[in-house]
């Protein structure tokens, strides 16, 4: 069975890159007439949440979610979830009806397609430059003052696979401060055991989500209610994830 993995688990990822293409070649006309102006990035989540569903789909992925609050179609919120996966993008943009944009690392813009309405469509960090950090906290800001929603994942970057959690960064949880946006905490359970970053492992499977409580940011000194909505999301997650439902 070791041998087989080893075999198929590459034709699978193979197969998850092409669906992603197939699913932006279906609806290419509908995606690029919506990404030309930031006037029409309503329209193009719609379709980016289509696009989304698509590929879980055409991959043999089923989405299973345990509510403890759920958000308005119609709401503004900062969306932060565990990151462990490329799959991450597509399960958070097909289980949310909300529209929001990724603040996410510049490098996904180099991928082919993808990357081309990845770029015009979310805000990108080099997390290596505290300049580009900087910017992106800022443009973040501007986007949730014209009403959009965020989605941000806390860790920075996809942590090693022994690591559950890896520490979280302050940013969303300052701009959540700062602009008194509400925080929806979500624990993705199966990201990491089904598509890691490892090209030896891949395959289709049940995609758990529990979306908690949401953290509504407190009165006072910004940085201090910053601080306590990070560890309270923080602590949230990694119990949840050490302890998964077992309904779900």
């Amino acid at each position: 069975m070791e041998n087989l993995r080893f075999i198929f688990a590459p034709l699978f990822r193979v197969w998850f890159y092409i669906a992603v293409f197939i699913a932006i070649v279906l609806l290419f006309p509908f995606i690029f007439i919506s990404s030309l102006s930031p006037k029409t990035y309503k329209r193009f989540f719609y379709y980016a949440k289509i696009w989304a569903r698509l590929v879980l789909f055409l991959c043999g992925y089923r989405i299973s979610v345990k509510w403890h609050e759920k958000p308005k179609a119609d709401g503004q919120y900062i969306i932060c979830a565990n990151h462990s996966s490329m799959l991450d993008i597509m399960l958070t943009f097909a289980i949310f009806p909300f529209p929001f944009l990724f603040i996410g690392k510049a490098e996904l813009s180099k991928l082919p397609i993808f990357g081309y309405f990845y770029r015009r469509t979310n805000i990108l960090v080099d997390r290596s430059s505290l300049a580009s950090r900087r910017k992106s906290f800022d443009a973040a800001g501007e986007k949730l003052k014209e009403g959009l929603g965020v989605c941000i994942y806390p860790e920075g970057m996809a942590p090693r696979a022994d690591i559950t959690l890896a520490p979280f960064k302050s940013g969303a949880f300052r701009l959540a401060a700062d602009n008194q946006i509400t925080i929806i905490p979500a624990t993705f359970y199966d990201c990491k055991r089904l598509l890691p970053y490892n090209i030896f492992r891949g395959k289709p499977g049940k995609l758990k989500v529990e979306v908690h409580s949401f953290l509504v940011p407190g009165e006072g000194d910004k940085k201090a209610v910053a601080n306590t909505l990070k560890e309270d999301c923080y602590q949230l997650i990694l119990q949840t994830l050490q302890d998964p439902l077992k309904s779900l």
